[in-house]
């Protein structure tokens, strides 16, 4: 073949094959090395692709989170400056009234309080026979009893509330985790639960009736019942209608925060027991003692109500013994 011999052919085959062997032997490490490093640079640029995608859905992550942050922060300043411009706590008697769940209107208030002032100090002056200790029960019966008695059908109103509002939070909660919308479990409330919840739900809904937003109306709810924890329900639904997230969820921590708070405040009644039974003693004991004094010894403590002196002293006593009861009911009055 081409005048070659065939011997010649294989001979030269076989040293051109020796000479490549001895050729990758002498540079295998080299072409390895070549290899290994071709791999580690492309995985090294896949990692750093992907490091790179990481990052950068890291930080849409943490841009979506800062969006949602300055638009709570915004919500919760544009509610606390509604709260304060509104507070419910600094209205007057029928903004009181209409918050203790009492019916009627001013005038009705206003008569009961001048005809039971009256009676009450006309039976002062029959029995004392002194104008100046008739007019003073007579100040205090028109402006202090009344007032007092709706301050305190108040008090135990807002208490039925707290007592019941945890519940009813756990019920929308669960409701919402089943799939159901909002109106629908405040629709739930308002006819299962106990008074006064269910009728400030029926309010809500009412309002909610004439066209005015959920969020609207769950606040006015604060106004009804100036309590923190309402308020908390107010702001938690408007910052999930505003800002969006899962509102069963939150709702729950807010059933949770209600219940501590409850626990907080029964331990701090149970720890200023003790001073409260010291505060009523220490009420009672000069009461207890002008009447012992007039079982005893009539003519000597008749000198206080008889005389112009002694009324002086007696609404003196009186003044200094209100004072006293006030600054105790505020030493062991904890507020949180």
């Amino acid at each position: 073949m081409f005048g070659i011999d065939s011997n010649t052919l294989i001979f030269t085959a076989l040293i051109t094959m020796a000479a490549g062997a001895v050729i990758y032997a002498v540079f295998f490490n080299q072409i390895s090395n070549d290899r290994k490093q071709g791999k580690r640079v492309k995985s090294i640029k896949k990692n750093e692709g992907d490091r790179n995608s990481r990052l950068a859905a890291e930080a849409r992550v943490a841009a979506d989170a800062q969006k949602r942050r300055q638009s709570t922060q915004a919500s919760l300043k544009e509610l606390e400056e509604q709260t304060k411009a509104k507070n419910p706590n600094k209205k007057g008697i029928k903004d009181q009234m209409r918050q203790a769940g009492m019916a009627g209107n001013m005038k009705k208030f206003a008569m009961f309080s001048v005809l039971t002032g009256i009676i009450l100090s006309a039976m002062s002056f029959v029995l004392s026979g002194n104008l100046i200790l008739t007019g003073a029960a007579l100040f205090i019966v028109c402006f202090g009893v009344p007032r007092w008695f709706v301050g305190m059908k108040r008090k135990r109103r807002m208490d039925a509330f707290l007592e019941e509002f945890p519940n009813a939070v756990d019920v929308i909660t669960r409701g919402i985790k089943a799939g159901l919308p909002l109106n629908d479990t405040i629709g739930v409330i308002a006819s299962e639960a106990k008074e006064p919840v269910r009728s400030e739900f029926k309010k809500i809904l009412e309002t909610q009736k004439m066209g005015i937003p959920m969020t609207e109306a769950i606040q006015k709810l604060y106004k009804n019942v100036p309590l923190t924890e309402a308020n908390f329900f107010g702001i938690v639904i408007a910052i999930q209608q505003s800002a969006g997230g899962n509102l069963s969820e939150a709702l729950g921590n807010l059933s949770k925060v209600l219940r501590d708070r409850k626990k907080m405040k029964a331990k701090i009644q149970a720890m200023a027991s003790e001073a409260k039974a010291s505060a009523g003693i220490i009420g009672v004991l000069p009461p207890a003692v002008m009447i012992l004094i007039y079982l005893s010894t009539p003519d000597y403590i008749m000198l206080l109500f008889t005389t112009t002196t002694g009324n002086l002293i007696l609404i003196g006593a009186l003044v200094w013994m209100g004072c006293g009861i006030m600054v105790m009911k505020q030493m062991i009055n904890f507020d949180f």
